[in-house]
């Protein structure tokens, strides 16, 4: 992965070159992550930026905090760290400033992930000096993914798998929903478990599956995004999983969706659950190399009109080591699609307040169509004591 790390940066310093841009200061993770091949979890949350400074023409800098130095040294290949310190002489303003030097020319951000504190030094320090959005350079190296992240991807399928089957196996009549959160999160991690070592790179990687479960049951299933509670499942409750933001493995995201009922499913639910997962299918069956993101979008819209449903969801978005890349099938988005581009495509209608459909996959693009990269039954599911 280090290897991929660095040819990648190579890659976006001719990108930079070719742009006139003299350096990029990126401070998103998951592209310190592409390029680096490291990540921290207590950041910029905490008031502690990291950076990583590539020009067109020198080795990359990492400025990071002092803390975290010695770990971020031993996951990345980049040999120049710089490190700051919380209070004293030695903040990160300074360090940065150090690192960019007097007389910088054209800099490059990707300006939608610029942190505030980081926008806010650069209007105090650089005032009048316009910050250049270099976001598209990376994003285009970014929608196609490698032979190697897409195996990489499909762990991380196998990963969700077992935990879409101990979601499944944990839901009865009585069982609380944090029951089923908590057998996610173990399913999960003992499966990513058996694909780690724990040796070089990979040591630094954790199995553990975390994050809030989003799970909705009852009629609360036309709430999107609600998180796992104390409630009580009952007989004829549809149950609706999202694991798109615990479906990852090696920083690679995931989309996975499926709704199950307990005991029973009524009619009207059984109606809108269908409709749901046949515009899933009618999406998916669309994709292939040559059309455009949204006519993927409009072939699931189709199957909504004919069934008397609106939705105001859009149908997939791409996906990698950030929950949200380019391009994104919905109406607007005239992105050609390639072999190698990876989106959740997904199936979602509500219905009144009071139901909904939903199913989700991910896939990769191939060169005739597509292939899942996440695997669990498309249809209906009734669980049974």
């Amino acid at each position: 992965m280090l290897d991929q790390a660095r040819q990648r940066t190579l890659d976006f310093q001719n990108r930079l070159k070719d742009a006139g841009i003299d350096v990029a200061v990126i401070t998103d993770e998951s592209s310190i992550a592409y390029l680096a091949g490291f990540w921290g979890y207590l950041s910029v949350e905490f008031g502690r930026p990291t950076f990583l400074l590539v020009r067109p023409e020198q080795e990359p800098v990492v400025i990071t905090p002092l803390m975290e130095s010695e770990m971020v040294s031993a996951m990345t290949w980049v040999e120049n760290i710089m490190t700051w310190e919380d209070s004293g002489e030695n903040r990160w303003e300074k360090v940065l400033a150090d690192a960019l030097g007097n007389g910088t020319g054209r800099i490059g951000v990707e300006a939608s992930a610029l942190p505030p504190i980081v926008r806010n030094w650069f209007d105090d320090q650089m005032s009048g000096k316009a910050l250049e959005d270099i976001s598209s350079l990376l994003g285009e190296m970014r929608m196609i993914k490698s032979a190697e992240e897409i195996e990489v991807m499909r762990q991380a399928g196998e990963i969700a798998g077992a935990m879409m089957a101990a979601a499944e196996s944990s839901l009865a009549e009585g069982a609380p929903e944090y029951e089923a959160a908590l057998a996610v999160i173990n399913a999960g991690t003992r499966k990513a478990a058996g694909f780690l070592t724990d040796r070089g790179w990979e040591a630094f990687i954790s199995p553990m599956i975390h994050n809030l479960q989003i799970m909705q049951s009852g009629r609360d299933t036309s709430m999107v995004h609600r998180r796992a509670s104390v409630k009580s499942l009952e007989k004829g409750d549809p149950v609706y999983f999202c694991f798109c933001n615990m479906a990852q493995f090696k920083q690679y995201k995931l989309g996975f969706d499926r709704m199950f009922f307990v005991s029973e499913v009524s009619d009207e639910a059984a109606r809108v659950q269908q409709a749901a997962i046949d515009a899933q299918q009618a999406a998916i069956s669309a994709i292939r190399p040559g059309v455009t993101a949204e006519s993927v979008a409009e072939a699931a819209n189709e199957i909504y009109r004919e069934r008397g449903y609106e939705t105001g969801y859009r149908t997939g978005r791409s996906i990698g080591m950030a929950y949200l890349e380019s391009p994104e099938l919905k109406e607007g988005d005239n992105t050609i699609l390639q072999p190698g581009m990876t989106f959740a495509v997904d199936g979602g209608i509500s219905v009144d307040g009071r139901l909904g459909g939903r199913i989700g996959d991910s896939i990769v693009v191939t060169q005739s169509g597509s292939e899942y990269l996440t695997n669990y039954p498309r249809e209906i599911l009734v669980t049974r004591e």
